[in-house]
């Protein structure tokens, strides 16, 4: 066990990339081992310590910045097994919870398989986007995390360590899970009793649902639960031929009208992801690429799973859908090859680049979106989101993933008055996605920022649903304390 306490050790563990500024901690412990990892949290209760558990900082909200409690990083397990194949055509591959995504995905591609899950940030820790159930731009076929994980060993807070394999241990028929564990003993607790959002994302608080698997309880919980160390991602073969698209059009109901082309199955394949670039967006990413038209109103971008076989087939689909829909043809992109793929992928992930350097000569932080609702849904709440900022004259983008109905929109304050106007008419913008039946998260969670917009999602008794199946499995509150259960219902339970 490595700890350190320096101020020059501790400084990189207080930030994340959301902007946070508060966090501080006695010191940080580096288990090396999962034995090392369960041994530090046997002792937690004697001697009165908590913790938070540190992924590589690549968060947006807070979630493993410390408020004076000790930190545990994950860093040192960082394991990587080698791609084993299954019957049935699928493989898996054990990983520890520190392995970068990135190294994971490469490590599974060398050998010819294929893992889903595609937050934008590579950096990130594995375990990490297990206990956040990340997703990203391929949600749209794929889903977000949780589809993808057979098997998680979770240290729980009391050091018990739980090898927990999918279709194990289930909810009964009244919604109780029961657990016979070494150090905590007979634990028997009822899944959360409220209900989920009809949207095809959702990442804030606990997942529940009839007959529930209980390692669908620890993915997604941020690590208030317990700590998940290890883990077996489920894979899948390479998929043969690609087919990259960004397609402008000047009309935002032509480009509506696209999108729903897209999600068709009866007009041809689906694709695996389908992401939004409003004008504003195309705007700062003009500045890079000065191909970009001028008179575009938005821009899609996509892409289709082929083979060599029918890739002609899908392509003559594609123009043909292109066509109905009066796209922009002619300035349109299609990358077939792997070099004009990675070069699209370069522009697609170049916008959030541009406004940070934009926001960086400003004086305010930008204010962001994380909101999904169900399909039908999403028109209203996306012109809700563009007529609210033109009224207030704001700098804004609006992009990310149409084809969950989740965005992201980035206001851009450009002085203190903007970000306070920015801030209030976020809590609109909430209000108005819960109404419609949204989330209030749909991939980033919730962390210490928006522990207060979740007690509006879920009220108090939903968020007391939260607190009692931490205290079943955190009973003396070691894990994670802040994150998405608000700190006061934790110490008005702990005064009961």
């Amino acid at each position: 066990m490595i700890y350190k306490d320096d101020p020059a050790s501790i400084k990189g563990f207080l930030e994340d990339t959301s902007n946070l500024k508060s966090g501080h901690t006695p010191g940080v412990f580096f288990p090396e081992t999962v034995e090392e990892l369960s041994d530090l949290l046997k002792e937690s209760e004697k001697k009165q310590h908590r913790f938070t558990i540190a992924g590589n900082g690549t968060g947006t909200t807070g979630g493993r910045i410390p408020m004076g409690d000790y930190v545990i990083s994950m860093q040192k397990l960082d394991r990587i097994g080698e791609p084993t194949a299954l019957d049935g055509g699928k493989g898996y591959m054990t990983v520890q919870a520190g392995a970068l995504l990135g190294d994971v995905q490469k490590k599974a591609e060398a050998s010819g398989w294929f893992y889903p899950p595609d937050p934008t940030e590579k950096l990130c820790f594995i375990g990490g986007t297990i206990a956040n159930n990340s997703s990203g731009a391929r949600s749209f076929k794929y889903g977000a995390t949780r589809n993808h994980i057979s098997r998680i060993l979770v240290v729980l807070a009391q050091g018990d360590m739980l090898d927990l394999s999918r279709g194990t241990v289930m909810a009964d028929e009244n919604g109780l899970f029961r657990l016979n564990l070494p150090l905590a003993g007979q634990i028997e607790f009822r899944r959360p009793d409220y209900r989920m959002p009809t949207t095809s994302k959702h990442n804030a608080g606990y997942f529940s649902e009839e007959g529930m698997d209980l390692i669908d309880l620890f993915i997604g919980s941020e690590g208030t639960l317990g700590i998940i160390a290890e883990a077996d991602l489920m894979l899948i073969p390479l998929p043969d031929t690609i087919i990259s698209c960004l397609v402008y059009f000047q009309k935002i109901d032509d480009l509506f009208d696209f999108i729903g082309s897209l999600k068709d199955p009866q007009q041809g394949a689906l694709p695996r992801a389908i992401e939004f670039f409003d004008s504003n967006s195309l705007g700062f990413l003009a500045t890079k690429y000065p191909e970009v038209p001028a008179k575009s109103e938005g821009a899609i971008y996509f892409e289709l799973e082929t083979t060599p076989e029918s890739e002609e087939t899908d392509l003559d689909t594609l123009f043909r859908r292109m066509e109905l829909c009066n796209a922009m043809t002619d300035a349109s992109w299609i990358a077939l090859d792997r070099a004009e793929q990675a070069e699209l992928r370069e522009f697609r992930h170049a916008l959030p680049l541009l406004v940070n350097d934009w926001i960086s000569k400003q004086f305010e932080s930008k204010i962001s979106t994380d909101m999904a609702v169900p399909d039908g849904a999403f028109r209203e709440l996306f012109d809700f989101y563009r007529s609210s900022c033109e009224h207030h004259g704001f700098v804004y983008i609006i992009f990310g993933h149409i084809g969950n109905a989740h965005v992201h929109l980035n206001i851009l304050p450009r002085n203190r008055e903007e970000f306070v106007a920015a801030k209030v008419l976020y809590r609109e913008f909430v209000g108005k996605a819960l109404t419609l039946g949204g989330t209030l998260s749909a991939e980033h969670g919730i962390g210490k920022l928006k522990t207060e917009y979740l007690v509006g999602m879920y009220q108090n008794s939903g968020i007391e649903e939260m607190v009692r199946v931490k205290k079943c499995l955190d009973p003396f509150l070691v894990l994670n304390r802040g994150n998405i259960v608000p700190a006061a219902y934790l110490e008005t339970k702990e005064n009961q």
